[in-house]
This record gives structure tokens, sequence and C-alpha cells, in this order.
């Protein structure tokens, strides 16, 4: 279900979004409908992120490696 929302910018840049959402062939709502879901997937990538790395707190090398160390194969 879509909910409309209020937003508030300067005249002028909507009328350039408009005009450059036109020429790639879509609308300036489904442009920031994009921009929602990205910018609310962001945290869930950050959250992600930190549950791995507390899922591998686990993993100790038991020493500090020298760089020369470290980059031996």
């Amino acid at each position: 279900m879509l909910k409309n929302i209020t937003l508030s910018a300067e005249t002028n840049l909507i009328g350039k979004a408009r005009k450059k959402a036109q020429r790639e062939h879509t609308t300036l709502n489904a442009q920031f409908r994009q921009w929602l879901s990205r910018y609310v997937s962001t945290d869930l990538k950050a959250s992600d992120y930190e549950t791995l790395m507390n899922s591998l707190s686990y993993a100790n090398p038991g020493q500090q490696f020298t760089r020369d160390e470290m980059n031996e194969r």
C-alpha cells in the first residue's frame, strides 16, 4: 500500500529533478521511492556487518603477526 507524504524543496530544484526523471523515462515519485528504499537498506547493511563481526569475535589468532608474516603465502 502506498502512502502519500508531503516534502518541501525549492521550485527550481523540483523542476530540474522532474526533467531529469523524464529523460530517464521515470517519474520523480519512482525515483524518490528508490532513494527511500536505498536509504533504509544502508542501516540494514551496517547492522548485518556488525552482526557478522560479533559472530566471528570468537576467532583469535593468539598472537600478533608481523606485516611479513601476514603477507606470506
